[in-house]
């Protein structure tokens, strides 16, 4: 594997995870490294860490404190 490409996995967390619950990347990344960006997408999609999991998980805990007001009252 690209020696580039082990820094930035090593560097984060959640690829350093990823990429152990799913082996099948290293044979993948060892012989095509280009498809890095794939992985981080794969990773990040699985994971919730792309804008638009993280607006919806935002609204859906508005959702929730709004739910718990209206009970209140």
């Amino acid at each position: 594997m690209n020696l580039d490409i082990q820094f930035k996995i090593r560097n984060d967390s959640n690829c350093t995870r990823y990429i152990r619950e799913n082996s099948h990347w290293y044979k993948i990344l060892n012989r095509y490294p280009e498809q890095f960006n794939d992985f981080m997408n794969e990773m990040k999609e699985r994971y919730r860490l792309r804008p638009t999991d993280k607006i919806t998980d935002f609204v859906d805990k508005l959702e929730v404190i709004n739910n718990l007001f209206s009970a209140l009252k």
